[in-house]
């Protein structure tokens, strides 16, 4: 069930001014526009927009907040490491 009663990027679980100010950059400014995101290529998008290379661990915040914002339960986003290692591997 998606949370349409989340109003604030930093109400979402591991968003902090940082994680904010990244989805700001990607045009995203409310959090439902997270549902339906694809978090690699968030992440991807980030970097050429910015034209940085960041510490992957981003991509992990990013998987955090798109599957909360889908109704998933609220995890740390280090528990999203082992998944996105394994599917960057398999690419």
């Amino acid at each position: 069930m998606l949370r349409i009663d989340v109003k604030h990027l930093q109400d979402i679980p591991n968003v902090g001014k940082a994680t904010e100010k990244s989805f700001n950059i990607l045009g995203i400014n409310e959090p439902i526009q997270l549902v339906g995101r694809d978090p690699y290529k968030m992440y991807s998008d980030f970097c050429n927009i910015t034209k940085k290379k960041y510490d992957p661990c981003v991509i992990d915040v990013f998987i955090s907040a798109v599957r909360y914002m889908e109704g998933g339960p609220p995890k740390k986003w280090w528990e999203f490491t082992e998944e996105r290692k394994n599917k960057l591997e398999a690419n």
